[in-house]
């Protein structure tokens, strides 16, 4: 009989926010600590997102039997949902998990930016043998966060999370959009080499971007390794983290079938990555090969009124094609919202009640857009 793997768990309480209330949120570890490659994955890091929930759900029972049956071969962190400061918001009955509603705004946005600080600490002893740099970069910024004393709560959120990824080999963080494909923001250096979690989730965009502003948390666990690698270009540093973040199509896409779907294809990249024992099958096609992410257009109505799409997700679309209208229902004037580039549709939005300013429509192109510069993501 096989010897079973360990899972622990591992409860992080969170300073007190309030008189009388008290957070936590429990990660779930499975193997040994330095047996093999270790993979970080959470969901819920924006809480009304709740396809990663149930994906953890389905993963983690694949992760249990494997367990049982002694085939981790590494070590593997599942946080089913880490952040429960936005899973108690609700206003009016209505969930507000994306943003903080005290002071800080997107949970996703802010984290520690790692790199210039690990420079400063181990320019001096960085060597010739790219395994030693990368175990020195790692001890680093473990300890670079366990000198952080966070006094706010998201703060806390911050520095626990990061404490947990930042020496990982893998780290997912699971997301959705409001309506979607799948798809992935990917830090540039990790392509091609991550085109395998790309084909195995059948992602039908893969967005690249060294910096894409914000220092969203995918970033700031990548991050640290390109900038170590310009910051001294006469030492072997590796991208050493697959950092980025999936998103799993988009809001309302909750249910078993899909999650199940995804959490195989999760289990599999873990078995090719060596993570899980086990013959993964043959890598399925890749959809859509990666595209940088200013060559993707995040389309912007002018004007208020009632928003009619004309087209739907994965439509491909010409420059200059009509996307959506906006409809003034008193004056029956009709605002077209027009592609700015050839490419197809990736993200669409259940809101039609809509004010200057929102954004429509994402639409992946292949050529970079003179104007998609300094911060690229959507709040």
């Amino acid at each position: 009989m096989p010897t079973p793997n360990p899972i622990t768990r591992d409860i992080v309480s969170f300073p007190d926010p309030a008189l009388g209330t008290t957070r936590s949120w429990t990660a779930l570890r499975y193997g040994t600590p330095g047996t093999g490659p270790k993979a970080y994955i959470h969901a819920g890091l924006h809480a009304d997102e709740l396809p990663g929930l149930l994906l953890c759900d389905h993963l983690g029972r694949l992760l249990d039997a494997a367990a049982a049956r002694g085939e981790i071969l590494g070590e593997i962190i599942l946080v089913p949902f880490t952040n429960p400061i936005g899973l108690a918001q609700w206003v009016n009955n209505t969930h507000v998990g994306r943003f903080e509603l005290g002071r800080v705004g997107n949970f996703n946005r802010g984290y520690p930016v790692l790199g210039p600080e690990v420079a400063k600490r181990i320019g001096k002893h960085l060597t010739d043998d790219a395994a030693t740099n990368v175990a020195l970069i790692r001890q680093t910024m473990r300890e670079i966060l366990a000198e952080i004393e966070p006094i706010q709560e998201m703060d806390f959120l911050r520095v626990a999370i990061l404490s947990r990824a930042i020496d990982a080999d893998i780290a997912l963080d699971l997301h959705c959009d409001t309506r979607a494909l799948m798809h992935l923001y990917l830090g540039t250096p990790l392509w091609p080499n991550a085109k395998d979690l790309a084909a195995d989730l059948g992602s039908h965009a893969t967005l690249l971007a060294e910096d894409s502003g914000g220092s969203s948390l995918d970033e700031a666990i990548g991050g640290p390794w390109w900038y170590l690698a310009r910051t001294f270009p006469d030492k072997p540093i590796p991208p050493a983290c697959l950092a980025t973040t999936v998103e799993l199509r988009g809001e309302s896409d909750v249910t078993d079938e899909l999650a199940g779907q995804d959490a195989a294809a999760l289990y599999r990249f873990l078995q090719r990555r060596g993570v899980i024992a086990g013959d993964p099958g043959p890598l399925p096609a890749l959809v859509n090969d990666a595209t940088d992410l200013t060559a993707s257009d995040l389309l912007v109505t002018p004007v208020a009124g009632v928003m009619v799409y004309k087209v739907g997700l994965g439509d491909r679309v010409k420059k200059g094609d009509v996307v959506a209208e906006i409809v003034n229902p008193l004056t029956h004037a009709r605002t077209p919202i027009k592609a700015t580039t050839d490419g197809f549709i990736l993200v669409l939005r259940d809101t039609h009640n809509v004010r200057p300013g929102f954004q429509v429509a994402k639409v992946v192109g292949t050529v970079p857009l003179a104007h998609r510069q300094g911060y690229l993501l959507s709040d």
